[in-house]
């Protein structure tokens, strides 16, 4: 394992992103009081369109606008009032995080869709995903490396004392690889891209953040050698679809960070939340699997739910949030 040094303090826990609600400022006090160790940007879909992860995202591409066309982004001719909303609400988020947390020195994680799920949800403007294309999605890359670096720019200006941790959503990674991203026939599906290329996307994308950068993917099969030679710091998993633990292993010992969705996000058969005893002892359980020293648990771990908490009620979510939290605690405490 090398001895980088890890872009979050030990016994960290932070969210994935979604929050339920429309009420932005409510979300951000939620999220600075629940996880103070490494607070994140509040993502709230249900706002509407350009509040959600691909809206949101393609919100930021620079000199490549997109409008929405049957519920569904594509690139347009020019720049309209669907881009204008995406990134009017973007920044009023912005101000908001900066009116709150204007003294916050630590960690900060931020949120944006990766190039290549983009390229699997995005349209072109004759139709079909842009993934279709290889001079598109080059296109997009180009754009949305620009526009991240912006991105990462606008929140380090607005928090001057903080660090800028981007998180990239590919939970369309493995079916751009494997060739099942569906055509929109149904009845067919696009050629997958091969490894290299969409390794030489991400790496792009990675290298512009001009911050660390962590990966999340909520799909079975996360490719994490890929992850890894892109220059990621970290991943981000669900546990529960981890199947094979022996490339998450290896991964991890070639140094990168785990970023462990450890807490249901939504409610068990009971309905109760699990406390945070239950949720550090699964992330526990899977140290012990992989073999690692218990000292390097609370570093190179930090725990999150499961997913994105959009569809949970309120309740649900202080609850998801404050387990995370003490679960880290308890890591960080007990080795």
């Amino acid at each position: 394992m090398s001895d980088q040094p890890w872009p979050w303090p030990a016994g960290a826990a932070t969210g994935v992103g979604s929050l339920p609600g429309t009420d932005i400022a409510e979300a951000q006090r939620i999220v600075l009081g629940e996880l103070p160790a490494l607070p994140h940007l509040p993502e709230l879909p249900a706002r509407g369109p350009g509040a959600e992860l691909i809206g949101r995202t393609a919100g930021l591409l620079v000199e490549l606008p997109v409008e929405l066309y049957a519920a569904r982004w594509r690139i347009a001719s020019r720049p309209g009032r669907d881009r204008r909303r995406a990134r009017d609400m973007m920044e009023r988020d912005l101000d908001q995080l900066a009116e709150q947390a204007e003294a916050y020195a630590g960690p900060i994680k931020v949120q944006v869709g990766g190039p290549l799920t983009l390229a699997a949800a995005v349209e072109l403007p004759v139709g079909g995903r842009l993934v279709r294309d290889p001079g598109a999605v080059r296109d997009l890359a180009d754009s949305l490396a620009e526009g991240v670096r912006e991105h990462v720019a606008a929140v380090a200006r607005r928090l001057p004392r903080a660090s800028v941790l981007l998180q990239l959503d590919e939970p369309s990674l493995p079916a751009v690889l494997a060739g099942r991203v569906p055509t929109e026939s149904g009845f067919g599906t696009y050629r997958p891209v091969e490894p290299g290329r969409a390794g030489a996307l991400l790496r792009e994308v990675v290298a512009a953040a001009g911050a660390p950068v962590v990966v999340h993917c909520c799909a079975p099969d996360a490719p994490l050698d890929l992850i890894r030679e892109a220059g990621a710091v970290g991943v981000a998993l669900d546990l529960d679809l981890v199947t094979d633990l022996d490339p998450l292993g290896e991964a991890i010992d070639a140094g990168l960070g785990l970023l462990a969705g450890a807490a249901p996000a939504r409610p068990g058969v009971a309905g109760r939340p699990p406390t945070s005893a239950q949720v550090a002892d699964r992330v526990r359980r899977l140290w012990d699997s992989l073999g690692f020293p218990r000292r390097q648990l609370a570093e190179q771990v930090v725990v999150t739910p499961t997913c994105g908490l959009a569809t949970a009620t309120p309740q649900h979510v202080r609850a998801m949030l404050t387990a995370c939290r003490d679960a880290g605690r308890r890591l960080s405490e007990q080795g």
